[in-house]
């Protein structure tokens, strides 16, 4: 069977091509965000295709190409915006609702996206998003003395994120704490002016490559991902399997997440408590519940059974 894989989000299709079963052929189409990338470059890319079923990540305009050219089966994989936002859209709404109500299948890539998809193909089904332990695995927390050291690894956007409230969090802490912030999103200024307010030491680490922010992960006590959407993103799940437990807002809301061991974790004093724990047992409880959910090889395999269904079908 020749599946071709079309776009990518947080690395996922990446993932999954390297984990499939070595009897699928695998074609990945990717582009960047050019204008020329996005539009022709994939379109031409997308044209030229041929598989047995094709598998599209995000539902925007590259699913909607791969539909309007008459590529069946299509799998239409949500990732977040795609349905918290652009669903909503009054130009993107149209394409989104046209790519859920054609595919052939549906995925979500967390479970917060499932009721959203339901609403439109009750067969909607969510997936785990796989974490390539390859590239992301466990260190042993070196021994130091003095600080802990904490990563905010989610992008400073205190919308979205929740940066400001993690860093009001470590302002109560700022004599226990090293703090480390990537240099990127939109409120990168706001929340390096607002820790030297708080006089939280801070470190502004560069942006590097996805491969590389391994690096970032083992150079840190903590990390901290975000406190607003309820779901597990890629960084707390690439943080966890890097050995580093993980402070970051997961909503009882959702069955999907049972066993992971805090929930509901939204405010300053929250995420104070959570620090307090014991922060070793609290990582091998997070990185339990990785290793049953997020395998990349489990991951891969139940989404091979999908694409044998739809192919038969």
């Amino acid at each position: 069977m020749k599946v071709v894989m079309i776009n990518d989000c947080a690395y996922v299709g990446e993932t999954l091509t390297k984990y499939l079963p070595r009897e699928l052929e695998v074609v990945h189409l990717k582009r960047s965000r050019g204008f020329l990338s996005k539009t022709l470059g994939i379109a031409w890319k997308i044209l030229r295709s041929k598989g047995d079923v094709y598998h599209v990540h995000y539902l925007l305009q590259d699913c909607y190409l791969a539909l309007k050219f008459g590529k069946h089966p299509v799998i239409g994989h949500a990732h977040g915006t795609d349905l918290r936002s652009s669903l909503k859209h009054k130009i993107w709404s149209r394409i989104v609702r046209y790519n859920l109500e054609r595919c052939e299948k549906i995925l979500v890539s967390t479970p917060d996206l499932l009721s959203v998809a339901r609403e439109y193909r009750e067969d909607a089904e969510y997936i785990p998003n796989p974490v390539d332990t390859n590239v992301f695995y466990p260190k042993p927390i070196a021994f130091h003395g003095g600080e802990v050291k904490v990563l905010i690894a989610a992008k400073c956007d205190w919308k979205l994120k929740g940066t400001d409230i993690a860093l009001y969090a470590l302002g109560k802490l700022k004599d226990k704490v090293k703090v480390f912030v990537i240099r990127y999103g939109r409120d990168f200024d706001k929340t390096v002016a607002l820790a030297r307010e708080l006089n939280l030491n801070l470190e502004v680490l560069p942006k590097i490559s996805h491969e590389k922010m391994c690096k970032y992960y083992w150079m840190a006590d903590v990390v901290i991902d975000q406190f607003k959407f309820g779901v597990l993103g890629m960084v707390s799940l690439e943080a966890i399997a890097c050995g580093r437990p993980v402070i970051t807002f997961v909503s009882s809301e959702y069955a999907s997440y049972k066993g992971f061991p805090i929930k509901d974790i939204k405010t300053q004093e929250d995420i104070i408590r959570v620090f307090n724990r014991n922060l070793e047992k609290l990582w091998r409880a997070e990185y339990k519940y990785l290793k049953r959910n997020h395998d990349p090889e489990k991951v891969a395999t139940k989404l091979a059974g999908i694409y044998k269904a739809i192919s038969s079908s």
